[in-house]
């Protein structure tokens, strides 16, 4: 694993120290396919942080990488949203590589082995 690439449904401008580099997939491009960021994503051994149910499916037919980062919470204001993440990051880094997915909710994270 090395590093994080946040899908496009994520803010562009999180507020997080992970232990890996974080890029967003508009940094690669507009309109992308989702076919397009699992490949870079694979290709460059990275962790798909996403709200995406697709990404998630799709992990439980496949072998990382990527690996998937599953944000399955609502909408939460950018303070509470910031906060939240940041108290529960060293939790998900944790599971990762280990866990192909990784469910992160409001009350629990949940983590499948790959």
């Amino acid at each position: 694993m090395k590093g994080f690439i946040f899908d496009e449904n994520i803010p562009r401008r999180i507020k997080l120290a992970p232990s890996s580099q974080i890029s967003h997939v508009t940094d690669l491009g507009e309109s992308l396919l989702d076919s397009d960021i699992w490949e870079h994503a694979r290709q460059h051994c990275l962790v798909i942080v996403t709200k995406d149910t697709d990404f998630a499916n799709r992990s439980m037919v496949t072998s990382p990488p990527p690996w998937i980062v599953h944000l399955r919470f609502g909408n939460l204001r950018r303070n509470e949203y910031h906060a939240f993440l940041t108290r529960v990051w060293p939790k998900i880094e944790k599971l990762l590589p280990d866990h192909k997915l990784v469910n992160v909710y409001l009350n629990r994270i949940e983590a499948i082995k790959g």
